[in-house]
Formats: structure tokens, C-alpha cells, sequence
């Protein structure tokens, strides 16, 4: 059985990740992007990380601009704006697909766990959020437009 553990990627500074440092935790994986309408999530998202990190959640973004050329910066531009704007310190990853052929590895494993609106898998845009439990295992898919507090209390379920 996959699960989120089986899966690498390379973290905003360029060096290669594997989730197997993240078992046992519960992970928030978002596709983030610096000019979009959903951008001000950075402060839920950071509030999330700073609330409930001790617990053993990490929330990981992964900065995408397959959506209305809203991350157009390279991971230096990224890191800088979301540290000096929403002070972000929780793990970021470098730019990646989300869709198509070349959709990340990990992306295509989170959206054939849990299919989007009407079973459809596709990300439909930039702050699409999953909870992944201890396990591995996908909980559950958001939406864009779930704010980040909002799910605060699925993902203390998750914690337990």
C-alpha cells in the first residue's frame, strides 16, 4: 500500500527530501502561489504550523504556477517573499506541477487517493489543501477556498 512516505521531493533550497522524515507525522500539503487572490492563507497556514507543530503536524508548500501565472518567481524570489511578507517558516518545496504529464509524483498519488468535486481529480487552483494522518493515508482534500482555520478541527482529530 502507498502511502505519502513513499514519496521525495526537492525542498525550496534545492536538495532532495524524502517524506520518510515526516512518518509518523500529520502532514497539510498545499500548492501555494505568491500573486493569487488566496495568497493571504500564508498567515492560516503559518498559524496552523506555530498552533499544533509540538503535536506533530507539518504543513509543506509546494509553490505551483499552473494557475493564472500566479508563482512566476524562481524558489529564491518564493522563499523571500514568503518570509518577508507572511513569515513563513514551515517546509517549502520547489515549483511544481500539480496537473499533466508532469504533475509531481506525490501530487498524482493525493489526488487519485481523494478525488476532488464530483470525483474529479484534477487541482482546480493555487491553496488546494490535503490532511494526511500519521498512517500515510489521505484523510481528506480541500479546497481553495477552505481557509486554513477552518480545517483546524480535522486536523486536531488527526493529531488525536
Amino acid at each position: 500500500m502507498t502511502t505519502a512516505y513513499d514519496f521525495s521531493a526537492i525542498d525550496i533550497d534545492g536538495h532532495d527530501k524524502s517524506l520518510t522524515d515526516y512518518e509518523g507525522k500529520v502532514l497539510l500539503v498545499v500548492n501555494v502561489a505568491s500573486k493569487c487572490g488566496f495568497t493571504p492563507q500564508y498567515t492560516g497556514l503559518q498559524a496552523l504550523w506555530e498552533k499544533y507543530r509540538d503535536r506533530g503536524l507539518v504543513v509543506m508548500g509546494f509553490p505551483c504556477d499552473q494557475f493564472g501565472h500566479q508563482e512566476p518567481g524562481d524558489e529564491a524570489e518564493i522563499m523571500n517573499f514568503c518570509s518577508l511578507t507572511y513569515d513563513v517558516d514551515f517546509p517549502m518545496f520547489s515549483k511544481i506541477d500539480v496537473n499533466g504529464a508532469n504533475a509531481h509524483p506525490l501530487w498524482k498519488w493525493l489526488k487519485e487517493e481523494k478525488g476532488g468535486l464530483l470525483g474529479i481529480g484534477a487541482i482546480k487552483w493555487n491553496f488546494s489543501k490535503f490532511l494526511v494522518g500519521r498512517d500515510g493515508r489521505v484523510i481528506k482534500r480541500y479546497a481553495p477556498t477552505d481557509k486554513p482555520e477552518s480545517i483546524a478541527r480535522d486536523i486536531e482529530a488527526a493529531l488525536g
